[in-house]
């Protein structure tokens, strides 16, 4: 797709810059992440004279006094902090960094695209385990961690994209991540379903995962590969194949690379268990089964 540059004002520009780099150093130094958080939060929101009464012990209603609280990511929870295998003390870092990213998403500012790309970026160097350079981040991207992502250079992700990393998931230089994709990293075992796995899922450089398609737990989409619209993919994808349909198969290899590509007959390989990741439970957990069913049959 051909684009042009945009450019913002030089006032607007030079505001933007200084917003991002003050957040940025605030991240990267010693200040505790909760309090740089909470106060990002509550200046984008506007509602610094409303937190100000609040802590000045004025009368404020129910209402107002839960959202006030809930600036600081510590006073909320997150579906992934339920997750038993989780490593503690990284999640409490990346659970803060990923409130800041869904609350800002959640503000009006966050639809002036070059002040919210770049923001995300600067966000990003923190959440991921790595992030490349020039990443574009559009709105509504979730994470399960965001800790044990890793993305290469030059990658795009759209909107309303779901990136699951209670496994592992890498993602490669140049790859195109269409609105309402999903990868997974983790899967249930079909008759416990608490009984979670957890794989490494792998998109390879120069991928397109074009509009809603889904890449399940430990598959591995190769190098220059394409995944359909609304695919699902439930096996590897070689380099260089188009794939599509639910589960997605192999029907051509992109023009020009043929040479370098299997053929579409060897393509269709289910290697995910090769790529499970083992992971112990503390020995004082609590279970918790939230579906309480009868596992054996009743024949």
């Amino acid at each position: 797709m051909t684009k042009r540059y945009v450019s913002l004002p030089d006032a607007a520009e030079a505001g933007m810059r200084e917003f991002i780099d003050e957040v940025d150093r605030r991240l990267s130094g010693d200040e505790d992440t909760c309090s740089v958080v909470e106060d990002v939060l509550i200046d984008l929101s506007g509602d610094r004279e409303a937190y100000e009464r609040w802590q000045a012990g004025e009368d404020v209603s129910a209402a107002e006094r839960v959202r006030l609280q809930s600036y600081d990511p510590c006073n909320t929870t997150l579906e992934s902090e339920y997750y038993a295998e989780k490593d503690e003390d990284v999640f409490r870092r990346s659970k803060h960094l990923q409130w800041l990213w869904r609350q800002f998403d959640s503000l009006p500012i966050a639809d002036n695209v070059e002040f919210a790309l770049r923001f995300r970026r600067m966000l990003a160097d923190h959440l991921f385990e790595e992030c490349g350079e020039n990443c574009r981040f559009f709105k509504g991207i979730t994470f399960t961690y965001g800790h044990n992502i890793t993305i290469g250079d030059n990658t795009i992700v759209h909107d309303e994209v779901h990136l699951d990393d209670r496994g592992t998931l890498t993602i490669g230089d140049r790859v195109s991540i269409s609105d309402g994709v999903h990868i997974y990293s983790h899967d249930h075992d079909v008759v416990d379903q608490t009984d979670v796995r957890n794989y490494h899922t792998q998109i390879e450089d120069d991928v397109r995962l074009t509009y809603d398609s889904m890449v399940r737990a430990g598959n591995k989409v190769g190098e220059n590969a394409i995944v359909g619209a609304r695919a699902i993919v439930q096996h590897d994808v070689p380099a260089h194949h188009i794939a599509v349909g639910m589960p997605a198969q192999s029907v051509k290899i992109k023009p020009g690379w043929e040479d370098d590509a299997t053929s579409l007959e060897d393509a269709g390989v289910n290697r995910q268990a090769e790529r499970r990741l083992e992971y112990d439970l503390p020995e004082n957990l609590e279970v918790f089964d939230e579906f309480q069913r009868d596992l054996q049959s009743s024949q």
